[in-house]
């Protein structure tokens, strides 16, 4: 039996691929556009953003990348499009208080985590998969420096696949975090929370599910009951392609340093750290980040797949 849905929010361009997967009740994949235009060099950026496209297609669901071209919110993304978003370096990195003025003023925006959830939520998408959540960034107690990816996933109806927070950030405070605003922070498979290039951060995982179906009827346990949050799922990157701790760890304390030296600040912070990582790394932060998005593309993609049976 075909289940119909409502339609996606009059604001928003919708492919016609997408809207029709929505309307059918065809599983959809969400995918975000910062890590296209700020999250990797070109043209790097733009074939993980076909291949992960590719993976979810194959998977059994249709891919919907996000951003908002000419002010336009964005559903479901063109080859030529995705090329604007990974070459033009025009691009506004844009998280959900930025998206009334890039809307208002006709921009280019590449959507954050927050950003593509709440326009993944508007079009009715509930499985948005991404590399890493941000978070409470270090020294956070002093600078207030907290990701409104945190504040999205409190409020807004979408299961967020991750490699966990980005190993730039404290972590731990970041968890605290997520507690207190009352999001279900599930490790895949995993009893410890995984740190993005690496697969530990001495961390333990609030709760453990082990299957796309299990992690499915989580979701639904959680919107049926009312709460009003998204769901967090931390899928540690491939034992294959990890980076150690102790390796990635020496590293980011450089980036960190040449960040402070360099008087960094706010939303240019993570861009500039990833870009200085994979100088500093030789270029292996890029190949582990690329193998862990691939990752959570088939992980969220079973996922999707699973939540939909349910509907």
């Amino acid at each position: 039996m075909t289940t119909t849905h409502a339609a996606p929010h009059p604001m928003l361009k919708v492919a016609p691929e997408v809207a029709a997967a929505l309307a059918s009740g065809t599983p959809v994949v969400a995918l975000e556009s910062t890590i296209i235009s700020h999250g990797m060099p070109y043209p790097h950026n733009v074939a993980m953003a076909r291949e992960v496209e590719q993976i979810i297609r194959e998977g059994g669901a249709v891919p919907a990348t996000i951003a908002v071209l000419n002010g336009r919110p964005t559903v479901g993304l063109d080859d030529d499009e995705l090329e604007l978003l990974g070459s033009n370096s025009d691009i506004r990195k844009v998280s959900v208080r930025d998206l009334p003025y890039v809307v208002a003023t006709g921009k280019h925006g590449a959507t954050t985590v927050a950003s593509t959830m709440r326009i993944a939520g508007l079009a009715g998408i509930r499985v948005f998969v991404t590399g890493g959540l941000g978070g409470v960034h270090q020294g956070a107690e002093s600078s207030m420096d907290v990701s409104a990816d945190l504040t999205e996933l409190s409020r807004t109806e979408v299961a967020v696949i991750s490699a966990g927070v980005k190993s730039i950030l404290d972590i731990g405070r970041t968890l605290e975090v997520l507690e207190t605003l009352g999001v279900p922070v599930v490790g895949y498979g995993t009893d410890e929370f995984p740190s993005f290039f690496s697969r530990s951060s001495g961390l333990g995982t609030p709760m453990r599910l082990d299957t796309p179906e299990e992690v499915a009827a989580l979701m639904k346990a959680t919107w049926d009951l009312g709460l009003g949050s998204g769901v967090s799922i931390a899928n540690p990157v491939p034992a294959e392609d990890e980076m150690p701790r102790a390796e990635i760890d020496a590293v980011i304390e450089r980036a960190l340093a040449d960040c402070d030296e360099r008087g960094i600040r706010g939303k240019d912070i993570t861009p500039y750290l990833l870009g200085r990582i994979i100088e500093l790394s030789g270029g292996r932060s890029l190949q582990t980040n690329l193998a862990l998005v691939r990752h959570n593309a088939r992980v969220g993609t079973a996922i999707a797949v699973a939540h939909a049976a349910l509907a």
